[in-house]
């Protein structure tokens, strides 16, 4: 038994082509088994951690959503009730531009008082008063009642205007009717 034929040694590495084999399918099983207590626990938590902060996530947009519905309503709240103060803006203007010199001095300046209140109401609530003669004319804010050919105005600019616009912020409460020069 000394010599080993070419047949021995053939089958010889079909045994250990079967071992290795075997230790490898062996290796395979361990793999497909269920994962460890551990395991499973570890993968719950980084799912819970997941689901946490996509729920912050989303009650952090719902609540600066909320906050700036609410400014937003605030801003149309204040614009709505301006609108229905601005008649009364306009009759002070009209009656101070209309008072001539025989009007006592004491009701003049009661008048004067009135208008400058109301300038400094408007002030503390972001109200601006635009619509002045020679403004260039834009459509998003102005209201052009008429066009007149005047060549002392360049075209598209505001020549008179019939009444003052007011704004909150970046936000119209009323166009400024103006008439518009057309060169």
């Amino acid at each position: 038994m000394g010599k080993k034929t070419k047949k021995d040694e053939m089958n010889e590495e079909i045994k250990v082509e079967k071992e290795t084999s075997n230790e490898v399918e062996d290796e395979i099983k361990e793999e497909e088994k269920e994962p460890s207590a551990e395991e499973k626990l570890k993968a719950e938590l980084e799912n819970q951690k997941d689901l946490y902060l996509r729920l912050r996530a989303e009650y952090d947009n719902y609540r600066k959503r909320t906050q700036n519905e609410k400014l937003s309503i605030y801003d149309d709240a204040t614009a709505h009730a301006v609108s229905q103060i601005l008649p009364i803006a306009d009759s002070i203007t009209m009656a101070l531009s209309s008072l001539g010199d025989d009007v006592p001095k004491e009701f003049l300046k009661g008048i004067e008082l009135i208008a400058q209140q109301l300038k400094t109401s408007f002030e503390k609530l972001s109200i601006t008063e635009f619509g002045e003669v020679g403004d260039e004319f834009n459509p998003e804010i102005h209201n052009a009642v008429s066009t007149i050919e005047d060549e002392n105005f360049k075209e598209n600019t505001v020549c008179a205007v019939y009444q003052k616009g007011f704004m909150l912020k970046d936000k119209v409460v009323r166009h400024a009717m103006v008439q518009v020069a057309n060169v």
